[in-house]
């Protein structure tokens, strides 16, 4: 099975604070990426505790661009 033009998604971070995860979501829309939340709906499994963590992810060629956007911000991990 072939790969799908415009498919291929790069994650940049995985994590469990869902108010980090919010702020770097608007970060990367304002900086003109369109960033995934991927593993989103493991909440509804976990009764919300936060125990597995969710990946931020965006479309392959916007990989650059998020990057740059986040360390401008001076996310770097």
């Amino acid at each position: 099975m072939g790969r799908l033009p415009g498919l291929s998604m790069r994650v940049l971070l995985t994590t469990t604070d869902p108010v980090r995860l919010s702020f770097l979501v608007a970060l990367l829309r304002d900086g003109g990426c369109a960033p995934v939340v991927l593993d989103s709906a493991i909440s509804a499994l976990e009764g919300g505790i936060g125990a597995f963590p969710r990946r931020l992810a965006v479309p392959e060629e916007e990989a650059g661009q998020a990057l740059r956007v986040l360390r401008e911000a001076g996310e770097t991990w």
